[in-house]
């Protein structure tokens, strides 16, 4: 069974091409287009791990972030900020709220797909970046 990859971000380029890349590399993709929609993807779904934009509409990502973390249940799945913002204040916030990792935008498609799979204990995918 393949793991499941929630991407909750608002800009529709960069959702696109993220969701072509975790497909071809073996993910089921969900799709999110502000915090609270990433909430209740999370809740109805059970994703293995959540790409997480901090800078969204109705919740942010630090606020997804803290909430996810606030729920035993949601404890396992793994979480990857995104930003543009990268500044150590910035990183510090996403770390210390539980993210797993914090990756500055604009990224390689290979380290992305090179953490995911990391995380969440994969081979890497010949299909892959």
């Amino acid at each position: 069974m393949s793991k499941k990859i929630l991407i909750a971000d608002d800009e529709p380029n960069i959702v696109t091409a993220i969701e072509y890349l975790l497909q071809r590399s073996g993910y089921e993709v969900l799709l999110a287009s502000d915090g609270e929609a990433a909430l209740q993807q999370v809740e109805r779904h059970l994703p293995d791990l959540v790409l997480l934009d901090v800078m969204m509409s109705v919740k942010s990502g630090y606020e997804v972030c803290q909430r996810m973390r606030e729920r035993p249940e949601w404890q396992r799945i793994k979480i990857i900020m995104l930003s543009a913002k990268g500044r150590e204040v910035e990183v510090s916030k996403g770390m210390s709220l539980g993210a797993d990792y914090y990756l500055t935008k604009p990224f390689s498609s290979k380290e992305l797909v090179a953490k995911i799979d990391e995380l969440l204990g994969t081979p890497a995918t010949p299909g892959g970046a």
